[in-house]
């Protein structure tokens, strides 16, 4: 079948089985009971923080090892929360590219961070939204009555992992089957495979890479990042040798305009639209999200950042696979019984800006809602980190802004979206 054609099937395929519109809206005239009233068994979050994200192999976490930013996380929420860390029973991390998937050196951090060996700790892939599956870990954990107190972090990088860390050996027989083999499809070429299914237009794409780096500069500028971030103390290697330094804030974010993004060249289509300034950062960071019960933050007089409501996965073709929080999200916000109109903030990951831009558009979610401080365009994609990065982020905008229901969502390689959505108090 030829591409074109194959797009052409795929898109009617999703239309089909997605939601109808009023169902994909959701409007209800009343938020449900799951939302309206406080339990001492809710899943809460009474500390999220993060480190700066750095651009992979030039920015200042290039010379930083995974394992030291993922330390910093573990401690900062500790420190900030004045939780000790024999309280907390399990450890989730998320992250995508490191050997093994990184669970010794993980348990090794996790030590370097004060915890005592009674934490116990795993570590987790569903790639792109890894940090935030660590916290629905978690989140399952308490629900079941596994634990009581546990922490979501994730964390990458990306200066020393490339994305073939991520494979190892691949079964020839795999590739008979064709959306088997769209999974090794590189992601840029899934954005333009969104582009040119969806009629996204270079232009279109470009003033959206452009807004959020807009929004990055003023919400850096402004300051509204501090509340979440921890400063990293380390080194890089310079030529006049090892240079000690501080990184205080994302070392990605940029000002920029329509004008200039559009002079970039494509770089997965010769003919096409994607380029490296409408898309995400290649990037380093870690975050760490502390998590209980509502009556346990209450017995420890924590103050509550949120509540955990409701989260969704959605499976989508592997070549188009950008398209994932279209889905994800509408499943998220029924389990919840809200509607998209309900929601203040939705927290997007830019992976491409055609494929934000089609789920967006596909919600009808207002542009004034996603993403305030800017996104992965403008901040970075530390792969493992993001969902936790995000969490972070939007719960202390939610506080800023005395606002009260968020969403964290963002598309999966290989063909998945995933969604949470947040309660502040």
């Amino acid at each position: 079948m030829q591409p074109n054609r194959r797009l052409e099937v795929i898109f009617n395929h999703i239309n089909q089985n997605s939601p109808n519109q009023a169902s994909m809206q959701l409007v209800s005239a009343s938020v449900s009971s799951i939302v309206s009233k406080k339990s001492p068994d809710d899943i809460v979050i009474v500390c999220a923080l993060r480190t700066p994200i750095c651009k992979a192999k030039r920015g200042g976490f290039r010379d930083t090892h995974w394992t030291d930013l993922l330390t910093v996380a573990l401690k900062g929420v500790v420190e900030k929360s004045g939780v000790p860390a024999k309280a907390i029973e399990d450890v989730q991390v998320g992250t995508v590219l490191a050997a093994g998937g990184g669970a010794t050196e993980a348990r090794m951090a996790l030590f370097a961070a004060g915890y005592p060996d009674s934490t116990c700790l795993a570590t987790t892939n569903r790639q792109c939204s890894s940090g935030l599956q660590a916290f629905v870990n978690i989140a399952g954990a308490i629900k079941s009555g596994q634990i009581t107190v546990g922490v979501a972090a994730g964390v990458e990088s990306m200066s020393q992992h490339g994305f073939q860390n991520g494979i190892g050996k691949l079964n020839e027989k795999l590739m008979k089957h064709q959306e088997a083999a769209d999974c090794l499809i590189p992601m840029g070429v899934t954005s333009e495979n969104v582009a040119e299914a969806f009629n996204i237009s270079r232009h279109t794409q470009d003033e959206f890479a452009a807004l959020s780096q807009t929004k990055a500069v003023k919400a850096q500028q402004s300051g509204l990042f501090k509340d979440e971030i921890i400063p990293v103390h380390t080194s890089v290697n310079t030529s006049e040798g090892e240079k000690q330094i501080t990184v205080e804030e994302d070392d990605g974010v940029r000002s920029t305009t329509i004008a200039d993004l559009s002079k970039l060249k494509t770089v997965f289509k010769k003919d096409g639209s994607t380029t490296a300034g409408n898309s995400s950062q290649v990037s380093d960071g870690a975050a760490a999200v502390l998590v209980m019960t509502r009556a346990e933050a209450v017995k420890r007089g924590l103050p509550i950042l949120g509540k955990f409501v409701s989260s969704a996965v959605a499976g989508v073709p592997p070549n188009i696979m950008g398209v994932g929080p279209a889905y994800a999200i509408p499943s998220a916000l029924e389990k919840a019984g809200l509607s998209v109109a309900d929601i203040d903030v939705f927290e997007i990951n830019e992976a491409f800006a055609s494929q934000a831009y089609y789920s967006i558009n596909k919600l009808g979610i207002p542009l004034s809602k996603v993403n305030p401080l800017g996104g992965a365009i403008a901040l970075g994609h530390p792969l493992g980190c993001t969902g936790a990065r995000m969490i972070a982020t939007l719960l202390h905008q939610l506080k800023r802004t005395k606002k009260r229901f968020g969403v964290v969502s963002m598309c999966i390689g290989t063909g998945m979206g995933m969604a949470a959505v947040f309660e502040a108090e």
